[in-house]
């Protein structure tokens, strides 16, 4: 899903404007909210090197799993902590997508105006796939991705606090790298986003 081969040196600007407008989004929003938490500790910002987690990058690297630095929040600072948390959890995904369209835009002019180098097309191809599922397998409901807490702050506070002490929750990490290597995330994960870049190019090819 997020597994590197001889292309690498493209993958590094994808996989990084992925992991940095998405931990930067659930700042921005956070902050907007009210929250100035993720501001404190330096996370309003663009700068690759403040969201990125050593461990969890160099995972990535070799399990094809990886993680950047959650970004603090406070939920106490939110007028509605469900409807905060929410919106705080949907940025990332969101904000992944609005990239990958950006990219679409991009990629598409490329060859329109017949100026399509070999490393700015795959460049700009895996920007796209990254930031797809990126944003698909954030929101998968385990612990702790925005997917979980999407989920969390749906839920009925009796049944949100059993989701949150389940199995589920306990193990999730474990979970993760079962569904990982074992292909079953890649398998639920590869045809929503074929589905999504599809539409992506379906609506560049309308507006461009």
């Amino acid at each position: 899903m997020f597994g590197f081969g001889p292309d690498m040196i493209y993958a590094i600007p994808g996989l990084l404007i992925a992991l940095t407008v998405h931990e930067y989004a659930h700042a921005k929003v956070a902050d907007n909210l009210g929250d100035f938490t993720p501001r404190m500790n330096g996370r309003l910002t663009l700068n690759p090197v403040a969201h990125i987690d050593p461990i969890g990058l160099i995972m990535l690297f070799f399990a094809q799993i990886g993680w950047a630095k959650p970004v603090p929040i406070n939920l106490n600072n939110f007028d509605d902590w469900r409807k905060g948390e929410m919106q705080v959890s949907l940025a990332g995904p969101l904000a992944n997508l609005i990239t990958a369209f950006v990219a679409s835009i991009f990629f598409a002019l490329c060859f329109k105006y017949s100026f399509a180098p070999h490393w700015l097309v795959m460049v700009l191809q895996l920007i796209i796939i990254y930031n797809v599922n990126f944003a698909i397998f954030n929101l998968v409901p385990i612990p702790p991705l925005d997917g979980s807490k999407i989920l969390s702050s749906l839920l009925p506070g009796r049944l949100a606090y059993k989701y949150q002490s389940s199995v589920i929750n306990r193990y999730s990490f474990f979970i993760l790298i079962a569904l990982v290597f074992t292909g079953i995330l890649g398998f639920i994960i590869h045809p929503i986003s074929n589905f999504i870049i599809s539409i992506l190019n379906l609506i560049i090819s309308i507006i461009i």
